[in-house]
């Protein structure tokens, strides 16, 4: 059986990100492709860096507090949350 190797850049496996595991994936040289240990996911690594871009995007405010909802034609107004502050 043959030895798993990294590739040259070390991607986080989308699918297993957004169930907040982070687990490393590796390459296949001979398919051209990354894989994950962990799950079934394979993709290109056009596909890793598109759902890794998109966990990004969910997850960009999670230590911002809301402050204000606004109106419906203004945007929502955050701020830094601290941690003990109510």
């Amino acid at each position: 059986m043959a030895q798993a190797k990294k590739g040259k850049l070390n991607f986080r496996c989308p699918s297993c990100f957004m169930r907040d595991i982070d687990v490393d994936m590796f390459y296949d040289y001979e398919k051209g492709e990354y894989y994950c240990l962990r799950c079934c996911f394979r993709g290109s690594e056009q596909d890793v860096l598109r759902l890794n871009e998109q966990a990004r995007y969910r997850y960009k405010a999670m230590k911002l507090r809301v402050v204000d909802f606004n109106e419906d034609n203004r945007p929502i107004v955050f701020k830094q949350h601290i941690r003990g502050e109510q």
